[in-house]
């Protein structure tokens, strides 16, 4: 690799005990060195070993070369290319080699009404924490819910002194209906669907295949949002509101401070893998290349069945796994050069 003049002295992130789910790049070089993709700033300079990440977020500053792509994509690593924090999702590419295990267990909850009710109330569980929602029907969720954000907005209401008329909201157009709060709130909440988008996709779920809302291609990207709104975006905002800041960028570079300073990222992982991965089990890491056969479930694939019984073992790259470790790798604020006239 071409040395670059400002590298920094390296550290490896391999020295980690644990995988990492995701890795967010923002203000750096991104390149390949052999076959470990290098992170590089003027503050640090980071080896990322790739088939050790699931998922790496592009922020804001960062060029990535053809090699490092090229080597995460081999190694089954998404790269998504994402806002600050991640609270905008422009585009992502994945690999070849990424299993399916999470996507075919998320598709079999939602195919089955008793496991997708229990999904939605596993949901709703984590909104209302310590009361018991095991027998509540769907309708008798909607509407705990619709109690809960109603007294939400009042009590934000009384806190900062910002007057609440009530939630409005325009379809298609989400900054064009409402007073400053409704916008806010409206630019806050497109924010978080951002970041719950990036995260969906590097774990290779679905975003479309969603558990309480349907019929949209980010239901599943509206289903966790909403996990987090009474925590992050109806406060922030309220307090914006109330400091008189009612521009879009406003909101979402406020959202973007809250999710660095809670690391978030990290939190929506593991959630996802909670709700959609059997209770008490970790979901496989390795891939599997397999048909579908109607009596025996699968059998091997990459194989010519012509005559053939055997099972031989296929090669392939491992799949990068789903631990919960996030790692941030932020340069620093780039200075304009005025040494020139």
């Amino acid at each position: 690799m071409a040395d670059i003049w400002w590298k920094a002295h390296p550290h490896d992130l391999h020295r980690l005990a644990d995988r990492v789910s995701s890795v967010y790049v923002e203000r750096s070089h991104v390149d390949r060195d052999e076959n470990a993709v290098v992170v590089i700033n003027k503050r640090e300079t980071v080896r990322v070993p790739a088939a050790m990440v699931a998922v790496m977020l592009l922020g804001p500053g960062t060029r990535i070369t053809h090699g490092a792509v090229n080597l995460l994509a081999d190694s089954g690593t998404t790269v998504c290319w994402v806002g600050e924090q991640g609270v905008r999702m422009y585009a992502a590419g994945l690999g070849p080699s990424r299993g399916a295990a999470l996507l075919n267990r998320q598709a079999w909850l939602v195919s089955r009404t008793k496991e997708r009710l229990a999904v939605a109330r596993n949901m709703y569980r984590m909104r209302f924490p310590g009361e018991d929602v095991g027998a509540a029907t769907m309708q008798q969720l909607r509407g705990r819910e619709g109690a809960r954000i109603r007294k939400l907005y009042q009590t934000e209401a009384r806190r900062t002194g910002v007057p609440w008329n009530g939630r409005i909201y325009k379809a298609g157009d989400a900054h064009a209906a409402g007073d400053d709060l409704n916008r806010l709130l409206s630019a806050a909440n497109a924010a978080l669907y951002g970041i719950c988008h990036a995260v969906i996709t590097g774990l290779g779920a679905s975003p479309g295949l969603g558990f309480v809302h349907t019929g949209l291609a980010t239901s599943f990207v509206l289903d966790i949002a909403d996990l987090y709104k009474a925590e992050y975006t109806i406060p922030l905002a309220f307090d914006l509101a109330q400091q008189g800041h009612t521009e879009e960028r406003d909101a979402r570079l406020g959202l973007r401070d809250r999710i660095a300073r809670d690391k978030l990222l990290g939190r929506i992982v593991h959630d996802v893998k909670a709700l959609l991965g059997p209770e008490g089990t970790d979901m496989p890491d390795a891939e599997a290349n397999e048909l579908w056969d109607e009596r025996a479930g699968t059998v091997q694939g990459g194989v010519n069945w012509a005559g053939s019984e055997g099972a031989p073992v296929a090669a392939g790259v491992s799949d990068p796994g789903m631990a919960d470790e996030h790692l941030a790798i932020i340069g620093p604020e780039f200075t304009q050069d005025t040494s020139s006239p």
